[in-house]
């Protein structure tokens, strides 16, 4: 790449826990010959994914080509973090070929993208396309509303209803906002599953857009990268629920963050987390435990009350040997003191 080529930028969205940060790691193990760096933007304090990525960091992705923006979604805070981290990043020597971003699962795409009309880096780097994550059997469950199908029957009947809900509308404007849907663990949904929600992206679709199925992030890069689409430069043809607005909230969602020490069982944490999703409608849950008698830490990732979990990496010297967890619900659904107390059930069994 010469000096004066614009930096390629890949935007990596998607719905919560539809896979985004396994999607980065393999393509930071795969990146078919380029030279990567990643931007992290998380929801929540606390730098999970940012952990994760840098704890496979390879020669064409060093760790310092890795940043986390933990302020907030980045469309939002574009001055103070997003522009400096794109200017640090492109100040690397050597300088990446490519850069991914991995928004937070609730950011809406379409204004991150006009960020990068900013004069500082308009001239500078390009949306080489935007990647949509879509979980298939999230999807195909309408996991995005809490009642879907009631929701599209209410709205079938009377064009003058409209009662989609703050998920929906995220999912909605990222899947927009995409020129590739990856359509993830369809192991999971089933062929039924996979069908049905290949049906309702398509109906939400503004227009055709390819719709490739993944299992665990592995794609080949030349899928994703090297689109070559200049997404900032075809906004208009990008819909979003929010058009027309100078800003978005994300009121509508919030998160705590748990700090639990070393535990004897995850199947009591994996209880704890299901029982969360099941009777206080959490979201996400995501983070890492330490498991007493193991040398490994223990990496969880929870969509609703599907809960996953597997040793990721030897704990290090200096680090404490202790679990850090970050949960997401929409602002109605959260009780700080019910989540802490549930999770504290785990905490006192494994104190015991």
């Amino acid at each position: 790449m010469s000096d004066l080529a614009k930096l390629p930028v890949t935007v990596i969205t998607g719905f919560l826990g539809s896979g985004k940060t396994t999607l980065v790691r393999q393509l930071m193990q795969n990146p078919g010959g380029r030279r990567l760096a990643v931007i992290v933007n998380e929801f929540g304090d606390v730098g999970v994914d940012g952990d994760i990525l840098k704890s496979c960091a390879i020669r064409d992705c060093p760790a310092e080509n890795i940043m986390e923006l933990a302020n907030g979604c980045i469309c939002c805070t574009v001055a103070d973090d997003f522009i400096p981290t794109i200017e640090a990043l492109m100040a690397l020597d050597p300088r990446p070929d490519h850069i991914l971003i991995e928004t937070s699962g609730l950011a809406l795409p379409k204004p991150l993208l006009k960020a990068f009309d900013w004069p500082d880096i308009r001239s500078k780097i390009t949306v080489d396309g935007v990647i949509a994550l879509a979980d298939a059997e999230a999807v195909a469950a309408g996991r995005f509303a809490p009642d879907v199908a009631r929701v599209d029957a209410q709205r079938l009947a009377d064009e003058s209803i409209d009662h989609e809900t703050p998920l929906s509308e995220v999912f909605e404007d990222q899947i927009s906002c995409a020129d590739i849907i990856l359509l993830t663990k369809p192991d999971l949904a089933g062929p039924e599953g996979v069908a049905r929600a290949k049906e309702i992206i398509a109906a939400e679709s503004p227009r055709p857009i390819p719709v490739v199925e993944v299992a665990e992030g592995v794609i080949d890069p030349r899928i994703i990268l090297g689109l070559e689409a200049a997404a900032e430069d075809d906004i208009d043809a990008r819909p979003s629920h929010h058009d027309g607005a100078d800003d978005h909230e994300h009121d509508d969602f919030e998160s705590i963050v748990v700090d639990i020490p070393e535990i004897t069982d995850p199947a009591d944490l994996v209880s704890a987390i299901e029982a969360l999703a099941n009777d206080h409608n959490i979201l996400r849950i995501k983070g890492y435990a330490a498991v007493t008698g193991k040398p490994m830490r223990l990496l969880v990732q929870a969509v609703g009350a599907r809960v996953r979990h597997q040793f990721d990496r030897p704990w290090k010297p200096d680090e404490a040997r202790a679990g850090r967890l970050v949960v997401i619900a929409e602002h109605h659904d959260i009780n700080a003191d019910v989540i802490r107390t549930a999770l504290g059930a785990v905490r006192a069994e494994a104190a015991e």
